[in-house]
């Protein structure tokens, strides 16, 4: 089995990403289905309509991003949704890729790849590899910038967890996987980075804060140390 265009329907969250959204919605293939889930003060919506203005969805609410991604997922009604951020574009050859991923019905989720438009490509490449040396060890280190999850399993186990507003998504990776789904990490699957100022802010800070909080998810999933606060990650980046 593969996973096609049409068993695809795309999430993304977006707050206030007027100067930064063109890139993303033009690179996505037409045949795809969007949903965006729009918390914005500026008019993020307005644009992403006009840019893309077939087979997407926009719906404006005020939540935070694991509570945006689920209501999109909420809203999908394909077997598998690409979860990603309006920060990146798809690769080209993003679905000839994904294509090339075989799918069984033990897998509940793919670990795709974000590699760079420009800028930081060995922090990126360092990362990559990172990711694939941790699958190795049965680790899904999963980016909510491109990871696959199929429909029915992420309501299997219930969800986006709404308080964990960072690393909701390699949490959620690791509850598929204790669930007993297999996780496959694709290589070939990319999306390309090009928003790069929380790396600017500190490539080292962001790698050791995606690390550590990372390792406690695995170790005590319901640990309030990392639920309870984000530990100055949007802070950071606000400032």
């Amino acid at each position: 089995m593969t996973i096609t265009a049409d068993d695809l329907t795309v999430v993304v969250p977006t707050r206030n990403e007027s100067a930064n959204i063109g890139r993303f919605p033009a690179s996505l293939p037409d045949e795809l289905r969007l949903i965006v889930i729009d918390s914005s003060t500026d008019d993020t919506p307005d644009r992403i309509v006009h840019l893309r203005p077939t087979r997407t969805t926009v719906v404006q609410a005020e939540a935070n991003i694991p509570q945006a991604r689920q209501l999109g997922a909420d809203l999908a009604a394909t077997p598998w949704i690409l979860f990603t951020d309006a920060d990146v574009a798809m690769d080209g050859g993003y679905l000839d890729g994904l294509r090339a991923v075989p799918v069984t019905g033990e897998v509940g989720g793919i670990v795709g790849v974000k590699d760079t438009a420009g800028g930081h490509e060995g922090y990126h490449r360092w990362f990559k590899r990172g990711q694939r040396l941790l699958h190795w060890v049965s680790i899904p280190a999963a980016s909510g910038s491109n990871m696959l999850v199929r429909t029915d399993v992420l309501r299997a186990v219930g969800g986006f967890d709404p308080v964990l507003t960072v690393n909701e998504d390699t949490e959620l990776m690791f509850r598929i996987r204790r669930a007993g789904f297999r996780v496959p990490f694709a290589a070939d699957v990319a999306v390309k980075a090009f928003d790069h100022r929380r790396l600017a802010a500190g490539r080292l800070r962001k790698w050791l804060h995606s690390l550590i909080r990372g390792a406690v998810l695995l170790a005590a999933p319901g640990s309030r140390w990392v639920r309870r606060s984000d530990w100055g990650y949007w802070r950071r980046l606000a400032h």
